[in-house]
């Protein structure tokens, strides 16, 4: 089993005015005045609910967090591998502390930002995190209105759990919400909304379903085949790169292009510019333009990448990037794997260890779900 990178963000006044009526626990004053009237801070005790559904996983998980109450303490508490990526500067943090962390566990590649808080908070991750990688909240705010945040502290867990173990987890959309405070305090509720991250959920194993309760192939390849349609038309003038496999190819014939089976197509705007190109071809057709990827899973192994598609070297991938490269499949052909990971075997161990991590696949329309690519 790969280990599995953990960012753990803890606002630890999280909540610290709900107890006391105070609705909310937003700025300086209103933490000072819920300590001086006797506030409890709750967030690391929910955060722990959530951590107690890894430990029987905790030899394949390393966690990465800020420093004291901010999730140090209470990881080494529970015996979990711990580093240190952000260090406070004062003992009460503030907004930044939670923005500064979030940038800081952006830079070690954390698989997910697992971080305890409320609508404020989950606003200042969102100010740094977007959708650079997948986040998932653990209630433990006065306001909890955004949809990035898990049910309960548990079911946070219970999905972190699935994601080290490799099960198949579905990635959503999920709004960030936020009641302006000062109206709230007034009587007013005021929501805004900020923007969307992406959170992993719970599995929904049907999809496209026809009798008997199995995936319709044909169904969902034409969903998989809309959603890179989409991703065409938001981003015109960009150089799409096909791979090869049946389900590149299924995409290629809904946009009624021919297609090399096995080989590398290039399209831009939806149209077919070259076909069964060799690895110089696809060089000079993404140098210095923006440019994206898509393939499928090649061969019996889960294989991405030097199986089939050799075209696609080390020099085109790295070229394209890993935040372009977009993994197409079928639910049933990534549960077929019984949990395996994917495997990029590109003939360069230094790109193979980049790529290695959850990356998004494309599974239907407006679908993904997270999947392991292996340590190599």
């Amino acid at each position: 089993m790969r280990q599995f990178k953990l960012g753990l963000i803890i606002n630890p006044y999280a909540g610290i005015g709900g107890a006391l009526a105070l609705k909310g626990s937003d700025g300086p004053e209103i933490r000072a005045k819920a300590l001086a009237m006797g506030a409890e801070k709750r967030a690391n005790g929910k955060t722990k609910l959530a951590l107690e559904e890894l430990l029987p996983h905790k030899d394949n998980l390393t966690i990465f967090t800020a420093s004291g109450e901010m999730g140090e303490d209470l990881c080494r508490s529970m015996g979990f591998e711990t580093q240190v990526v952000y260090t406070p500067v004062e003992q009460q943090t503030e907004a930044s502390d939670s923005q500064q962390a979030a940038e800081c566990l952006l830079d070690f590649d954390v698989d997910l930002i697992l971080f305890a808080g409320g609508d404020g908070t989950a606003r200042n991750i969102f100010d740094i995190v977007a959708d650079k990688v997948a986040v998932l909240g653990v209630p433990a705010g006065c306001k909890i209105h955004s949809g990035v945040y898990a049910i309960t502290p548990k079911s946070a867990g219970r999905v972190v759990n699935m994601l080290i173990q490799g099960e198949i987890v579905s990635l959503s959309e999920a709004e960030v919400k936020d009641i302006d405070e000062v109206q709230f305090r007034q009587g007013k509720v005021s929501a805004r909304y900020y923007g969307e991250m992406r959170v992993p959920t719970e599995l929904r194993y049907v999809q496209a379903v026809k009798m008997g309760g199995k995936e319709s192939e044909e169904l969902v390849l034409t969903d998989i085949a809309a959603q890179v349609i989409e991703l065409m038309q938001d981003f015109p003038e960009t150089v799409f790169v096909m791979g090869s496999g049946s389900t590149v190819g299924a995409i290629m014939q809904e946009l009624g292009l021919d297609n090399t089976l096995l080989g590398v197509d290039i399209v831009v705007d939806q149209q077919l510019i070259h076909q069964d190109a060799t690895e110089n071809d696809i060089l000079t057709f993404i140098e210095n333009k923006p440019c994206k990827l898509v393939i499928t899973l090649i061969g019996g192994q889960g294989h991405i990448l030097g199986r089939g598609n050799q075209q696609l070297s080390p020099k085109v991938v790295n070229t394209i990037g890993r935040e372009n490269i977009n993994i197409v499949a079928t639910k049933s052909k990534l549960q077929s794997l019984q949990g395996r990971p994917l495997i990029s075997d590109s003939g360069d161990a230094q790109l193979d260890a980049q790529l290695s991590g959850l990356i998004p696949v494309i599974t239907g329309y407006r679908d993904q779900v997270l999947y392991p690519i292996a340590e190599t």
